[in-house]
């Protein structure tokens, strides 16, 4: 397979189909090695239009859905990022090449290995891997950009505590079937707008407790 050309059709039929049209999101999407980022015996699938298994209940965004949570967030060449739930560290990597630093926070260490072998596979740096559960605690700073790469059944306003003045929040609320993806933006210290973006569906984000489901 001519794996370039395989990428940059993913990107102009599929990505580019979902008017995610910012040139800055779709050159990273058509530059960066999607390919090395999915899980050995997937590599068939990494430019499909769907979501790829990573275990533990976990899957890869569909392309066209990472490429809408870019364009969502819209990161800036100086922005500070958290992204809450790394997976294999594809949608991390095209933060980087995005922002000037990406801080990612998993519940699964495992990932977070798989994720950092990835990244420097990819030659992506400054991105800090951090073993947190996200529904207990967040890190100790402020960021310009959060995104929230699994579900929640409602809207925690704790990561409006991490998110600065002008920050940019994309998270996905709802349980299955009706979740509506939401950028909330932060208008002052305790005030916010919310924008509803689309329907979809993802994963539910994995708390401390109910980790053990998917030990496998």
């Amino acid at each position: 397979m001519d794996t370039d050309f395989a990428r940059q059709q993913m990107v102009e039929q599929q990505v580019r189909a979902w008017e995610v049209l910012h040139p800055d999101i779709l050159r990273v999407l058509k530059d960066i090695p999607r390919e090395q980022f999915v899980p050995t015996g997937f590599e068939a699938l990494a430019f499909a239009d769907t979501e790829i298994p990573i275990g533990r209940g976990q899957s890869m965004m569909t392309p066209t859905l990472e490429g809408r949570v870019l364009q969502a967030l819209d990161p800036q060449a100086g922005d500070k990022v958290l992204e809450i739930g790394t997976g294999t560290g594809f949608l991390s990597a095209c933060l980087r090449r995005l922002a000037a630093h990406v801080t990612s926070v998993d519940i699964h260490e495992d990932f977070l290995e798989t994720a950092k072998v990835n990244l420097e596979d990819s030659g992506i740096s400054d991105v800090s891997l951090l073993a947190m559960d996200a529904t207990r605690e967040l890190p100790d700073e402020t960021f310009d950009v959060i995104a929230v790469t699994a579900s929640v059944e409602e809207f925690d306003p704790r990561y409006l505590g991490v998110l600065a003045p002008g920050g940019r929040l994309f998270i996905v609320v709802g349980k299955a079937p009706a979740m509506e993806a939401r950028l909330v933006t932060k208008t002052g210290d305790k005030d916010w707008e919310t924008e509803s973006l689309f329907e979809t569906q993802l994963a539910p984000l994995v708390d401390a407790n109910r980790r053990s489901e998917f030990l496998f």
